[in-house]
């Protein structure tokens, strides 16, 4: 197993933001968009993925900045894992907060798609829309390279199904993105062929 890391730097007349990624870390984040509910949620998948991630990210607004970073950490995700060789490549995860419980699944195969259903209520996340959340996860599937499928099955308090969301995001690409020493180094497909 190589180095699963990487670094993207993307700069718009818009944004401009610098990403790193470890996929192999140990939970640790550095975290700064200017945006506390974006950071504390992207924390959350550095913390549960167990991955290291490094996010400085500027620009005026709060969308093409959201869409930004996520372009940029799907970009980091598909470079870290290079050839995919030996990896789970599926998995899924649930997670409760308080009231509420969201689920997500995902499968590195190499082509970008959601299906979310994220009911949202509109309580206030400190300022952060809740469809920025949808936003996110697409533009970070397409990136990524991967299907996601996302779902908050109940809750009252938005702040607590967005949290359960991205804790379940990434638990599902740690053990996705986890090396399966029995597949001795192959692709995880009967095709033995995933779209790069």
């Amino acid at each position: 197993m190589g180095n699963r890391t990487a670094i993207i730097k993307r700069k718009t007349k818009e944004t401009n933001i610098r990403l790193e990624l470890n996929l192999d870390g140990s939970g640790r984040s550095e975290i700064n968009t200017g945006i506390g509910m974006f950071d504390h949620l992207l924390s959350q998948v550095a913390k549960h993925g167990v991955f290291d991630i490094k996010v400085s990210a500027g620009g005026n607004d709060q969308h093409h900045l959201i869409e930004d970073v996520a372009i940029s950490l799907g970009k980091a995700l598909n470079e870290a894992l290079g050839d995919k060789q030996g990896i789970v490549r599926m998995a899924d995860a649930s997670v409760p907060m308080d009231d509420a419980l969201a689920t997500v699944a995902v499968d590195i195969s190499g082509r970008g798609y959601t299906f979310l259903e994220l009911p949202f209520a509109g309580n206030d996340m400190a300022g952060f829309p809740a469809d920025l959340i949808r936003h996110f996860l697409e533009s970070f599937a397409i990136e990524g390279r991967l299907n996601l499928h996302a779902r908050v099955l109940y809750g009252t308090n938005d702040h607590h199904k967005a949290e359960a969301l991205f804790k379940a995001l990434g638990r599902a690409l740690d053990v996705a993105t986890r090396i399966d020493q029995r597949m001795g180094g192959q692709l995880p497909s009967t095709k033995e062929y995933l779209e790069s």
